[in-house]
């Protein structure tokens, strides 16, 4: 065993008396050591609940003859850092919680890992760490939160948000507001619609890397529990069988997750975290790639925000799975790659039914023919930018309109909420990319406030930073190279026509390359991110979005 190496012998005697100080016995300390990273706090909605998991991952690591070891790691609530300074210390934290696992899990020599994440970095950056490290890993989310209701409408997050903007348009009392703010987040979870918490639990099913059910089980089902008992139960039959992460995440397994992500009409933050994942196992994933992809796979999902439907509706119509035996009847998945369980993809979804056509739609009646992400490519994104164009508003699909531009989300948001941007707009927000921001933040509070001012029909809106997987409408998010390293984006001057065709992947900045020019030789580059704290040593490394925003290798 790995953990022999802190455990065995007589030179590590010293080593056994920690143990023993915490209490370990001699039969624990002979049994494999497998490390769970509990992400549990008590700021996030969707990890509150999690040392409830983790105490079921351990029992079932006990019953399958492991000894659990917990660790913590961190996670941010992209909510409550919406809109403000703290989203710059989102997506970074991908990057911290990879490489604090892997110092946690080399300095002690675990034998294998058991994951248990459930909001929108930290399972990326989970993932990232199992492939780095290659050990035997099972994942296990804490599960989607149910849905709210209030006046009979069901809710969730991002009505919220939306509200915010229809309260400043005098469509919505402020009574109104406070009556939905108590009923729009009913339980613990990751929020109930397919935004990027949902999207990556999902994806991470998909991949091989959980367990069936682990995308969609509620959060507060008792079912949640009795899988965290059987992943505990799996990590250690993967380690008797000697899987591991890197013979599951392969490059057909991110395949496989792209088209469920098509499928699925997950967030566009996917598409920035399955790059970085699997930049880790030495998979390279082209962003013209996804294109191909989404061309060849039908969209079968509208969960919220593109409908008004939600995570535990999916579930109760058969779950991921289900989705997978839909694609897999045009042979549009891979069925004979390895999973978490021992088995092959085709034998975990044998048994799966689609319980419910108006939830998931079968693969002969698509919402439509193409997936839920498009890649834009043109003079304005020469790397390419990305839109889930499943929750786009059709008028929007074919747009052509002035450039109202904004160097900053603040900016923007104070804009909406005065009323100055108007039909038609393109609105474009720069300086807010992975170095320039630093940390690339979601714009949720900017689109949220134009559905909620009733605009997200007539307005789009274009960012080197991202969106939330919450946003609806024409959002188009990575933009690359961002502004702040001298990309066309910093180029745009107000009253540019900027168009729009997103089911031919183009979009255009219709200015001419000479007047282009002239424009760049005047430019200047912004001051760098100065400072000894955390985001000016992010800000010196990590590299554009369409790399899925990784930090460059140390030369």
């Amino acid at each position: 065993m790995r953990s022999d190496i802190v455990k065995k012998g007589n030179e590590r005697a010293p080593h056994r008396s920690l143990f023993r100080a915490m209490g370990y016995t001699d039969e624990e300390l002979s049994r494999p050591l497998v490390g769970i990273v509990n992400a549990k706090n008590e700021i996030v909605p969707g990890h509150v609940h999690l040392q409830q998991i983790v105490e079921a991952v351990k029992a079932g690591i006990r019953m399958a003859g492991g000894t659990p070891v917990e660790f913590p790691a961190i996670a941010v609530c992209d909510g409550i850092a919406m809109g403000h300074e703290g989203m710059r210390y989102s997506l970074v934290t991908r990057e911290l919680i990879a490489d604090s696992i892997e110092c946690m899990t080399t300095a002690h020599a675990f034998d294998a890992l058991v994951m248990v994440p459930n909001c929108d970095k930290i399972v990326p950056g989970m993932l990232m760490a199992a492939g780095r490290l290659d050990l035997p890993t099972v994942f296990v989310s804490g599960g989607p939160m149910l849905p709210g209701n209030y006046n009979g409408k069901r809710l969730s997050l991002s009505n919220m948000f939306e509200a915010v903007g229809a309260v400043s348009a005098g469509k919505m009392t402020e009574e109104e507001l406070c009556g939905m703010e108590h009923a729009a987040c009913p339980s613990c979870g990751s929020c109930s619609g397919m935004f990027t918490a949902n999207s990556m639990n999902c994806v991470t099913e998909v991949l091989g890397m959980a367990l069936p059910g682990n995308g969609t089980i509620p959060a507060v089902y008792g079912e949640r529990l009795a899988l965290a008992k059987e992943a505990g139960m799996a990590v250690m039959n993967m380690l008797k069988k000697g899987i591991t992460a890197r013979k599951i995440m392969t490059q057909e397994a991110f395949e496989n997750a792209l088209r469920a992500d098509m499928a699925l009409g997950c967030s566009s933050n996917t598409v920035l975290h399955l790059p970085a994942i699997a930049h880790e196992v030495d998979v390279k994933i082209d962003l013209n790639m996804i294109n191909k992809i989404s061309e060849e796979t039908p969209n079968l999902c509208r969960l919220a925000p593109a409908g008004s439907t939600f995570i535990v509706d999916l579930y109760e119509a058969g779950g991921v799975a289900a989705v997978l035996k839909e694609l897999d009847k045009k042979k549009l998945i891979n069925t004979k790659l390895m999973t978490v369980t021992g088995k092959t993809i085709g034998e975990n979804i044998k048994s799966a039914v689609n319980k419910n056509p108006e939830i998931l739609r079968p693969i002969e009646n698509p919402y439509s023919p193409n997936g839920g992400i498009a890649i834009l490519f043109g003079n304005l994104a020469p790397n390419g930018c990305v839109v889930k164009r499943s929750a786009c508003a059709p008028e929007l699909m074919n747009h052509s309109g002035p450039a109202r531009v904004f160097n900053s989300e603040e900016d923007v948001f104070t804009a909406i909420q005065k009323g100055k941007i108007n039909k038609g707009d393109v609105v474009v927000i720069r300086y807010e990319g992975p170095k320039g921001g630093p940390g690339m933040r979601e714009m949720l509070a900017a689109t949220a406030a134009l559905a909620g001012r009733g605009l997200d029909k007539d307005v789009a809106l274009i960012t080197d930073g991202r969106f939330s997987g919450a946003t609806r409408g024409a959002s188009i998010g990575h933009v690359s190279p961002e502004a702040a390293v001298g990309g066309p984006i910093a180029l745009v001057e107000e009253g540019d026509i900027i168009e729009l065709d997103i089911n031919n992947y183009k979009i255009t900045l219709k200015v001419s390359d000479e007047e282009l020019e002239k424009r760049r030789a005047a430019w200047k580059a912004p001051e760098p991110c100065k400072g000894k704290g955390y985001l000016a040593r992010y800000a010196s490394r990590v590299q554009s979005a369409d790399t899925g925003a990784i930090l460059a290798e140390v030369k």
